[in-house]
């Protein structure tokens, strides 16, 4: 049945709609294979002039940790576990940039 506006009842368009269903689901496709792109990327983040390293992946498990022994005072063990968390923090920082530039929108989705 025909309306007042022309063409007939329905008003998302058919083929349009189901145009924007594909392309919605390659997006989500893209985003899913960019997700675990960087999931298996292993990000370095490091402290004190890189004193202290890690490799974090990207679905943020710590991979390794590197210490230079110069920096390592055992009469001051709190400052060489502020380093290791920096070093951390450091990685997690370029993961969490990484996924905002590749997955935009979706990376909160994912």
């Amino acid at each position: 049945m025909a309306n007042r506006f022309g063409g007939f009842g329905g008003g998302f368009g058919g083929g349009n709609m189901q145009a924007m269903m594909k392309q919605a689901q390659k997006m989500q496709q893209d985003a899913m294979r960019a997700k675990e792109e960087i999931e298996s990327t292993v990000f370095e983040g490091s402290a004190s002039g890189e004193m202290v390293k890690v490799e974090v992946n990207g679905a943020f498990e710590m991979v390794s940790v590197k210490i230079n022994p110069a920096v390592v005072d055992p009469d001051d063990i709190e400052m060489l576990e502020d380093l290791v968390v920096a070093a951390y923090n450091d990685a997690k920082a370029k993961i969490d940039e990484k996924k905002a530039s590749s997955l935009g929108a979706f990376g909160g989705l994912i």
